[in-house]
């Protein structure tokens, strides 16, 4: 089975949503469908090739194709909205003269023009869309929508979208790259971490959604043999994140890490925390955090908000729990979950049916259904 799978971003990426997408398609190729990722032309400061850079294997073609790329200037939001209406004309007409199965996007609004002749739709989708009428004939047309999250689900049916063409699938992790062969301490000296301290460790981005500011003030509470590092974000906002918490004297700010490294430095830490905020909708509701499965993997104590989100993964058994956005409340949950092995292992048992290779195989027999015929 041939499949074309549209992305618009920059690929490689320091972001999540790139490693998700490459992932998602190596997958799918050792589900043995032949697949092409067709991105947009960007400017792009990262120059190693895509499938060095992410440590995937070359099974699925690269495909990028003009897009008017104005994105890296400091310019107003119309011109994010110029870059895609661009790619979305390319990818229209390039896709005039190919033949495919299946037409796999994670952007709705990408997919509009194709809806129109194309019927093997399938949209994945991480949040619902704010301005709804631009993206609903295409939640109508799509063959089968993929969400991340029950809510997410829920909100599309109580939008007018039938149950029936909707499938949940959270994100998903390479477990084998995450449950490594290495003691804390081999990890530590690796990473030149400290060796006398307590760590409660976060990867990923500093937006306040993900909560990184309340795992910053929660570290006020902690012990003077603890630490909190923080690995990931933007330049930007890794400079901005350090102005904020400059006279803190007991966390550890890194910035952005290899992707090949983070599983190091889980490896290294006491406790894993997921402090996302319950503030807005797509982390109290849409998210399904790769790192959540990524700590899972791990074999660490995990320390996550109380939220609906992330309740589809971990619960009280699996993690130690607290109330989203209080610092205090958090602090005293790392303190309870330091070593804690037990909530650990209950997470690592868990984690199997989250493998993307498994992902891949529940969304092909669920799009099989729609008599769109796929063999794997």
């Amino acid at each position: 089975m041939k499949l074309i799978y549209i992305a618009n971003v920059r690929i490689p990426t320091e972001k999540a949503h790139g490693i998700q997408i490459i992932k998602m398609c190596e997958a799918f190729g050792n589900a043995g469908i032949e697949l092409e990722l067709v991105l947009p032309w960007r400017f792009n400061q990262i120059k190693e090739n895509s499938f060095d850079f992410y440590g995937v294997k070359k099974i699925f073609k690269i495909k990028k194709i003009f897009s008017l790329d104005l994105i890296s200037l400091n310019v107003p939001k119309i011109f994010f909205w110029i870059q895609s209406l661009s790619f979305s004309i390319s990818v229209f007409f390039y896709l005039l003269f190919k033949k495919t199965d299946i037409i796999y996007s994670r952007d709705s609004f990408l997919l509009y023009l194709i809806s129109f002749f194309n019927k093997n739709l399938v949209l994945e989708l991480h949040y619902l869309p704010k301005h709804l009428f631009l993206h609903k004939r295409v939640f109508k047309k799509a063959k089968a929508i993929i969400v991340i999250t029950k809510q997410l689900k829920k909100s599309l049916i109580e939008k007018g979208i039938s149950e029936n063409k909707i499938l949940v699938a959270p994100d998903g992790v390479d477990i084998d790259k995450f449950d490594i062969d290495i003691s804390k301490e081999e990890a530590r000296k690796k990473l030149n971490l400290p060796l006398d301290k307590k760590i409660a460790l976060y990867t990923g981005h500093l937006y306040e959604w993900k909560g990184a500011q309340i795992l910053a003030d929660a570290a006020k509470f902690l012990e003077k043999d603890a630490i909190v590092v923080f690995v990931g974000g933007t330049k930007n906002d890794e400079k901005n994140f350090r102005n904020k918490n400059k006279n803190l004297n007991n966390i550890l700010i890194l910035g952005y890490r290899p992707y090949s490294e983070i599983p190091y430095y889980l490896k290294a830490a006491d406790v894993l925390v997921l402090p996302n905020s319950g503030k807005e909708e797509i982390s109290k509701s849409w998210t399904s955090p790769m790192k959540m499965f990524e700590y899972m993997a791990s074999q660490k104590p995990i320390v996550a908000s109380d939220l609906p989100s992330i309740r589809e993964a971990l619960n009280n058994r699996s993690s130690v729990l607290f109330q989203a956005d209080n610092p205090n409340d958090l602090a005293e949950k790392i303190i309870l979950a330091l070593d804690n092995h037990e909530v650990a292992q209950r997470a690592f048992l868990n984690v199997r049916q989250y493998a993307w290779g498994q992902r891949v195989k529940n969304i092909l027999e669920f799009v099989n259904e729609f008599n769109i015929k796929i063999y794997y």
